[in-house]
């Protein structure tokens, strides 16, 4: 009765736990490396079919407007879908897979213990332990995300050199990087950016880093310093 008094909450369960079944015969290739390669098709296609519902969830009253396409992209949801338009007909790179099975992951089991709770308090309790356990790292989980979106960007670029990428690809990239920057909702990847930068600036300042490496990390900080949007 619970699962079909929340059919969309539902068919987003479904389809997360589909994705976290996918990325795992992808990351765990079981199956073969053949299978491997379609799996990571079908996680990037079912987390863009979460995205879709879920931004469905959030903003019902679909418009062709500039002021709807401006709200939808302060979406989580709507960076995501885009995410999975990026990497799902890529070279296969398991790095980009990591976002999409820890997010699935997460709030799947957010779900899922709603569901048990609607079984029962005393229902399940091996496996309300493991979704506990998880609850208590996720922002550690978070900031592994948010790690992952950031190194993505060179190695966008880096595929782009080896022959693995397209010449849109980066670009577009970028543009999923600066939304997610921006995110009103989960600010682990500005976060990641200012701790990555403390630490780098750490580094380069210690007398026996090299002059001529301390000045392209500075440069190269002030030129992605400048690359970053403004955030209200």
């Amino acid at each position: 009765q619970f699962l079909m008094a929340n059919k969309l909450d539902t068919a987003m369960w479904i389809s997360r736990l589909f994705t976290v079944y996918c990325s795992a015969l992808f990351v765990l290739p079981l199956l073969g490396l053949h299978e491997a390669a379609s799996f990571y098709q079908r996680a990037l296609l079912a987390n863009a079919l979460t995205s879709a519902l879920r931004l469905h969830q959030r903003l019902p009253h679909f418009q062709l407007s500039r002021a709807f396409l401006a709200q939808a992209l302060l979406e989580d949801s709507c960076h995501y879908l885009l995410y999975s338009l990026i990497f799902v007909n890529s070279y296969p790179v398991t790095m980009s897979i990591f976002p999409v099975l820890l997010f699935s992951l997460l709030h799947a089991a957010t779900y899922t213990k709603k569901v048990l709770d609607a079984r029962g308090l005393n229902s399940l309790p091996l496996l309300r332990n493991l979704l506990e356990k998880l609850n208590a790292n996720q922002q550690n989980i978070l900031k592994f995300i948010a790690c992952n979106e950031i190194f993505l960007m060179p190695a966008t670029v880096f595929m782009l050199f080896s022959g693995q990428g397209s010449l849109l690809q980066p670009f577009i990239y970028y543009r999923f990087l600066t939304l997610r920057y921006s995110s009103r909702r989960n600010p682990y990847c500005r976060t990641l950016f200012t701790e990555l930068r403390i630490v780098v600036e750490h580094l380069i300042m210690k007398p026996s880093c090299p002059v001529f490496v301390r000045r392209l990390c500075l440069s190269s900080i002030s030129f992605i310093s400048r690359l970053a949007p403004t955030v209200a």
